[in-house]
């Protein structure tokens, strides 16, 4: 398959995926999330991947969902916009099913739309710069791409609240004292340092590792989608009240949302 808005390489026994939208912060269209969800699906058949890194282009891994674009025209119907809606929960999914050991190289923010893909990783290596937060809650929105248990399991249910309700930006020190970030490594070193990360994961039975992994994603988030099937909903349904509306005018003029609860 031939991509537009990422990049493949393969070394070996490690595959490098690429977010390729620099100009927008690898903002996270319709188009780019579903040839992440290609691309993540492709591995089912490569038998010589060990280990998949995964990084952004420029400054920062991802500035998280283009909603404008992945919502589609407003003359679509209903039906519609809901498949399409659920684009960012498909492209989670395909990269929490990767029987790979998957890296994240996480380079700048992760917001929004792109915490979700970096917590879909099993680890993580930030930089001095690495940062996350999640706006929705200033937009009047929810956290959908059924993402909100990973958050829970990789952070506890107080620290996810700080970020999911709370909208905290946290940085490197603090994600790496979280357990987030397994190392904080310099910029210019972050695609190595995460080469040699990998190693270890190379250097181990494939076929064990992999079963392993799978058993204890499968331990871990067993009733996720039972639980959260309708957050794509949800948020279908904040996007018309009146709250999310002028929340969205606030943001962009850089102002404190006021909220009324309509």
């Amino acid at each position: 398959m031939t991509y537009q808005h990422i990049t493949l390489q393969r070394d070996e026994h490690i595959a490098y995926v690429t977010f390729n939208r620099p100009h927008c912060a690898n903002a996270l269209s319709y188009e780019h999330l579903a040839e992440i969800e290609a691309c993540a699906l492709s591995f089912r058949d490569d038998a010589e991947t060990r280990v998949v890194i995964f990084t952004g282009a420029g400054k920062h891994f991802s500035s998280g969902a283009d909603l404008d674009d992945m919502i589609g025209k407003n003359t679509d119907p209903m039906v519609l916009k809901r498949r399409r809606w659920r684009i960012g929960e498909r492209a989670v999914h395909a990269l929490l099913g990767i029987d790979q050991i998957t890296i994240g190289a996480w380079n700048g923010g992760a917001l929004g739309g792109g915490a979700c893909l970096v917590t879909t990783m099993d680890f993580r290596l930030g930089t001095p710069d690495t940062f996350i937060q999640y706006p929705e809650i200033d937009l009047g929105l929810n956290l959908m791409w059924q993402s909100l248990p990973l958050t829970i399991r990789l952070l506890g249910p107080t620290r996810a609240k700080r970020l999911v309700i709370g909208g905290e930006q946290v940085q490197a020190p603090t994600l790496l004292d979280w357990g987030l970030l397994e190392a904080i490594v310099d910029g210019d070193k972050l695609v190595e340092s995460a080469t040699e990360f990998a190693q270890t994961y190379v250097n181990k039975s494939p076929a064990a590792a992999q079963m392993i992994k799978r058993s204890i994603n499968q331990i871990s988030g067993a009733l996720d989608r039972a639980l959260m099937h309708m957050d794509a909903d949800q948020n279908l349904l904040t996007l018309g009240m009146s709250d999310q509306s002028a929340a969205a005018e606030a943001y962009l003029a850089k102002q404190p949302p006021r909220f009324t609860g309509d």
